[in-house]
């Protein structure tokens, strides 16, 4: 005898896929490229500021400063997240949106019991979490109360993170001054040769360089590229979050595409003003 309760196909899922991010290797290249470009239109060699002397103090220092200032958990995390600077995994709002969609229009033909499976497949942690609260029964108000707590910890964790390199980019300048003086007192160990003094000075000057490059072109901006992620995941799991509330609510699918689209027109509206636009078709729809 043929089973008579139809079988439910899965979503379809699309896993997140990483992409380099251009700005970031363009911005390299073209600091790095103005940087030595001047220097050999000036009569200068590349040699003249390759100096592992310099590099070992300047670079070791600036670790040994950040590990007195950062907690050894917090240091290790950062160190892992440099790839973020390069490659970006945080998904599109629209894709997002798409993935939201297909589970709405699932639930409302065969019931939110229905994304138990495809809920434990979700590739994303937090769309995972919200989906099997939800088909758990768990009451709406604890749903959302739970997922923005792990929202609001998400942002302290990247913003550690993202500290980690601001600290490095504030000690790299003065490990580089330190390396000058250095420089500088093994410079007067030879006042006798003149061409040597002159030679040893602008070696002394390279540990400077480097750490005001280092600083000013790869620390304060990874710094500033990990918090602008942080804004955009912030942004997309907001989006994940009233996304399944209206799937809860059993709302239609095109009125929560509505609702949604509300978090792809402007990714720097404060949360708050997302949330109220993201709300207001749903107002509108009761009245």
């Amino acid at each position: 005898m043929a089973d008579p309760t139809p079988k439910v196909r899965p979503v379809n899922l699309k896993p997140v896929v990483s992409r380099p991010d251009m700005a970031t290797m363009g911005g390299l290249i073209i600091a790095l490229g103005g940087i030595v470009g001047g220097l050999l239109l000036e009569g200068g060699k590349i040699n003249d500021v390759v100096q592992i002397t310099a590099a070992v103090i300047v670079f070791g220092g600036t670790f040994g400063a950040v590990m007195v200032t950062t907690p050894l958990p917090v240091l290790a995390r950062a160190i892992r997240q440099v790839n973020l600077v390069f490659v970006d995994r945080v998904p599109q709002p629209t894709d997002a949106i798409e993935e939201i969609i297909s589970f709405a229009s699932k639930a409302r033909r065969h019931g939110i019991v229905s994304l138990e499976q495809d809920a434990d497949n979700v590739p994303d942690h937090f769309l995972r979490k919200a989906l099997s609260l939800a088909v758990d029964g768990t009451d709406l108000d604890d749903i959302r109360k739970i997922m923005e707590l792990e929202v609001v910890a998400e942002e302290h964790r990247a913003e550690a993170e993202a500290k980690v390199f601001e600290a490095a980019g504030g000690y790299a300048p003065t490990v580089g001054i330190i390396g000058a003086v250095l420089g500088l007192i093994q410079v007067m160990k030879h006042l006798e040769n003149i061409d040597e003094v002159g030679r040893g000075i602008a070696v002394a000057f390279v540990a400077t360089v480097y750490g005001v490059g280092s600083a000013n072109i790869f620390f304060l901006p990874a710094a500033n590229k990990l918090r602008a992620r942080m804004q955009r995941a912030t942004q997309i799991r907001e989006l994940m979050l009233e996304g399944v509330i209206a799937i809860v609510e059993g709302l239609n699918p095109k009125l929560i595409r509505t609702k949604l689209e509300a978090y792809t027109r402007d990714a720097k509206q404060p949360p708050q003003e997302r949330r109220q636009q993201a709300a207001q078709p749903a107002v509108e729809s009761n009245t």
